[in-house]
């Protein structure tokens, strides 16, 4: 079963890359993100004519996340739990083929600071949404399923994993803030797919479209695959896909995939 997170940063502009990859790759289920469009306007003909069946959490022009999975799958959440009055669509949970999956876009956080050097309520809402992220896992891995949350998590977890850390150290996706959650959530006992089979520095999912980011490999690796203890004992490879940002009209992530032995 592959699994692949791709942040796809608007599916309509992106439907030709979105396409050709779902083709070409065949990922068992794809969890995408930044989709920019409600339920209503997704392309779903295109999509299930690939022979997907599509679960959707959308919002109007901003954030959307979505599963695709070749079985049918049962949704559970469609937003992440723990603040009621949180209305972005960030966070997608169903059952499929024996594993459960999440697409999740966690909030970016920036810029981190106001005028007077203080926290901005942007990056408050990142690391409330982690912390509520941290709470939902702990609920999770006391179902012993093998889960699967990937998705775009706007964080670089050590300074290997941008191309300036220096630059990036009081980015959201950088501050000490930012990284402790992520790394407490991993502590809980999950397994970064990617970083079994490649620990080397300065390897990539995003690189902007300003500055020649992609021709000079600028990036940072903000997209991950967290495993639970029973997903990673059927885990047999994970890789980073980098062949669609190079195609023209390219969203400016590329896919984070794995593969498990069901």
């Amino acid at each position: 079963m592959k699994i692949a997170t791709w942040n796809v940063n608007s599916i309509k502009a992106r439907l030709p890359r979105v396409v050709e990859w779902l083709t070409e790759f065949q990922p068992d289920v794809a969890l995408l993100q930044e989709l920019k469009t409600v339920e209503e306007t997704f392309p779903k003909m295109e999509i299930e004519d690939l022979g997907y069946n599509i679960a959707i959490s959308g919002q109007k022009s901003y954030n959307g996340v979505a599963i695709l999975s070749k079985t049918p799958m049962d949704v559970d959440l469609t937003r992440l739990p723990g603040e009621e009055e949180d209305d972005h669509a960030r966070y997608i949970e169903a059952f499929t083929n024996g594993v459960r999956v999440a697409s999740i876009y966690l909030p970016n956080g920036n810029p981190t600071r106001n005028e007077d050097g203080s926290d901005s309520d942007k990056f408050k809402y990142k690391l409330r949404w982690m912390d509520r992220l941290k709470a939902h896992t702990e609920e999770l891995l006391k179902t012993d399923e093998a889960f699967v949350l990937g998705g775009d998590y706007n964080i670089c977890a050590l300074d290997t994993d941008t191309y300036d850390p220096k630059g990036m150290a009081d980015d959201a996706l950088c501050r000490p803030e930012s990284r402790n959650r992520f790394r407490a959530i991993n502590n809980l006992g999950l397994t970064n797919a990617f970083r079994v089979f490649d620990q080397s520095p300065n390897t990539y999912s995003y690189w902007d479209y300003q500055r020649g980011a992609w021709a000079k490999d600028n990036g940072h690796l903000i997209d991950h695959l967290l495993l639970s203890p029973e997903a990673a004992d059927k885990l047999t490879a994970a890789g980073i896909d980098k062949t669609p940002r190079g195609k023209e009209k390219a969203s400016d992530h590329t896919p984070v995939w794995c593969a498990l032995d069901l």
